[in-house]
């Protein structure tokens, strides 16, 4: 009677498609529970992302047959990671989407480097394409935010202009006129704001009744609006908010987590 010995080597490998799912149920319910924690829909995020509704579920619930070619599904989880506030590649370099590299006859060293040749290159080629998306997409970032720091400057420490309420159902808010600090002429009387993101939140900005803004920011993000007559910003998470109101000194809007609507009036001339 013979007997097989059995090494842990011989045991099988799962394959790089298992490796996939697998990844991807993780991935998937790590960016579920950071959206639901910001207290989002998968509708908003369809409406932040441009992803559609299909995909960004197929994600989260982990199904590998409803997504497109791997190098795709790394694609749209970078976008799906940066719009929750994660480090959108780097989490996304995590999904595998390089072929398996499989055990050759040894019919030659030569002909086995000549047949891995055309895979090497193509990895190489895709990994040149991410980070040159990637770069771009960091350039365009940062130079969006040196713009809006120009704009947002400190100044004395303002008296209490807005009155808050942070009830997230029934939101009370009251309009209050502030004085013009942005110029000398009392004729043209304006109002303006400026946010910093300490944390990525979901803001709404009205202007005189027409919506400037709606999305995520990302934490480290700065933006400023002005309007004529009445600025209204409204987030989920006013405790990542600093606002400040007509270049004066940055406050928090509210509470971390809770829901906040402030409404800015500008002063009318005598």
């Amino acid at each position: 009677m013979k007997w097989l010995n059995f090494k842990k080597n011989d045991l099988p490998k799962p394959s790089l498609e298992q490796q996939r799912a697998e990844k991807l149920a993780e991935m998937g319910s790590k960016l579920s529970a950071a959206r639901q924690q910001l207290g989002l829909s998968l509708d908003e995020m369809v409406a932040h992302t441009r992803i559609p509704r299909r995909l960004l579920q197929a994600i989260e619930e982990g199904n590998l047959e409803d997504l497109p070619e791997p190098i795709y599904i790394q694609g749209l989880i970078r976008q799906f990671a940066d719009a929750v506030g994660f480090k959108g590649a780097e989490f996304a370099s995590n999904f595998p989407v390089g072929y398996q590299i499989v055990n050759l006859p040894s019919v030659g060293k030569t002909k086995s480097i000549h047949q891995l040749r055309p895979i090497h290159l193509y990895l190489v080629y895709i990994v040149l394409i991410v980070c040159a998306v990637n770069s771009l997409s960091q350039l365009l970032n940062k130079t969006a935010i040196t713009a809006n720091n120009s704009n947002i400057q400190p100044s004395v420490e303002p008296d209490r202009l807005v009155t808050r309420q942070s009830t997230p159902v029934k939101q009370l808010t009251r309009t209050i006129p502030v004085s013009d600090r942005l110029t000398d002429n009392k004729d043209n009387q304006s109002v303006q704001i400026g946010v910093t993101l300490t944390a990525a939140s979901w803001i709404r900005v009205v202007a005189d009744g027409k919506t400037e803004f709606e999305g995520i920011l990302p934490q480290g993000a700065r933006r400023v609006w002005k309007a004529q007559e009445q600025l209204t910003i409204k987030t989920n998470n006013a405790g990542g908010v600093l606002m400040s109101v007509n270049q004066q000194a940055a406050k928090q809007m509210g509470e971390v987590g809770k829901a906040e609507e402030i409404k800015i009036a500008a002063a009318k001339p005598e």
